[in-house]
């Protein structure tokens, strides 16, 4: 049986934005303080490609911050591919922890679809 499944994506999971990164290709995130155009943010501070400022991941309250002056300091699609690529590596590593098996497509649209392989057989 096949569930379509929506998700708001807050940032909780440490272990989850260090694969996020990995995969994007991106430094290794650092616990620390950015320094933001408008003040600063503590957290898992992640540096996107080509944006000015880096964004601060507080896992604790699971908040983005950052400041990319409407795009003009970074390109929205970057955040959005960081978010993307972190919901996947939630869901990844939190069906692996339940045993079951993940198989991954990335789709014309640039959404990835993951199919989880519940034991029993069901999906």
């Amino acid at each position: 049986m096949s569930h379509i499944v929506s998700i708001r994506t807050q940032i909780k999971d440490a272990a989850a934005v260090r694969a996020a990164c990995r995969r994007l290709n991106l430094a290794e995130p650092n616990v620390g303080t950015a320094e933001l155009f408008s003040g600063s943010a503590h957290g898992l501070i992640v540096q996107l490609p080509d944006w000015v400022y880096p964004i601060a991941c507080d896992v604790v309250s699971g908040d983005v911050r950052f400041d990319n002056f409407e795009g003009r300091w970074g390109q929205q699609r970057e955040l959005d591919r960081f978010l993307q690529a972190y919901a996947v590596e939630v869901a990844r590593l939190e069906a692996r922890k339940q045993g079951h098996n993940v198989t991954e497509q990335e789709l014309a649209d640039g959404s990835i679809k993951l199919t989880i392989e519940v034991a029993g057989g069901g999906a």
